[in-house]
C-alpha cells in the first residue's frame, strides 16, 4: 500500500476557518473535537504525517463547564526552576485570570508531540469574550451535539 501524499494547493484551498462558541460545552468533550478538526481527520485526504487541518477559533472560553469536582481538585502544574519552585494553580483560579490558557492547554495536550503538533496548535485562535478579530476570513459557525 502506497502512502497518500495531498498536493500542497489541495491542502492551502481547502483550509476553512470554523467558529465554535464555549458557552455550556464541557471542556474536555470540546478539546477532542478541536483536536480532531487541527489535525484534518475530517477531510477525505487526511494524512498522519501532514498537516492537513482546518483554522479553529473559540469564543466565550470564559464560560465552559466541566463535570465532576474538577473545578477545585484539577491543578495546573509549572516550575520556575529554583529550588522549591513548583506551582500549583486550581482550574477555578485559572478560569478567572486566564480562562483562554485552559481551553488551548486541554487541546495542546491532545495534540501529538512533535514539530507537526506544534504547527497544528498555531491554527487555534481562541478567545475569553463573544468576540474576536478574523471575522475577514469568513469563519463557519460549528457547533457540538
Amino acid at each position: 500500500m502506497k502512502t497518500y501524499i495531498a498536493p500542497d494547493e489541495e491542502i492551502r484551498t481547502s483550509r476553512k476557518w470554523y467558529v465554535i462558541d464555549a458557552e455550556n460545552q464541557i471542556l474536555g468533550r470540546m478539546a477532542s473535537k478541536i483536536a480532531y478538526i487541527l489535525k484534518g481527520k475530517n477531510k477525505p485526504f487526511y494524512a498522519p504525517h501532514q498537516d492537513t487541518g482546518d483554522f479553529v477559533i473559540v469564543v466565550n472560553a470564559e464560560k465552559v463547564k466541566v463535570t465532576g469536582n474538577k473545578l477545585k481538585d484539577k491543578l495546573y502544574y509549572s516550575y520556575t526552576g529554583y529550588p522549591s519552585g513548583q506551582r500549583a494553580i486550581p482550574l477555578n483560579m485559572m478560569l478567572q485570570k486566564h480562562p483562554e490558557r485552559v481551553v488551548e492547554m486541554a487541546v495542546k495536550r491532545m495534540l501529538p508531540k512533535n514539530v507537526l503538533g506544534r504547527q497544528m496548535f498555531k491554527k487555534l485562535k481562541v478567545y475569553a469574550g463573544p468576540n474576536h478579530p478574523h471575522s475577514a476570513q469568513q469563519p463557519e459557525e460549528l457547533k457540538f451535539n
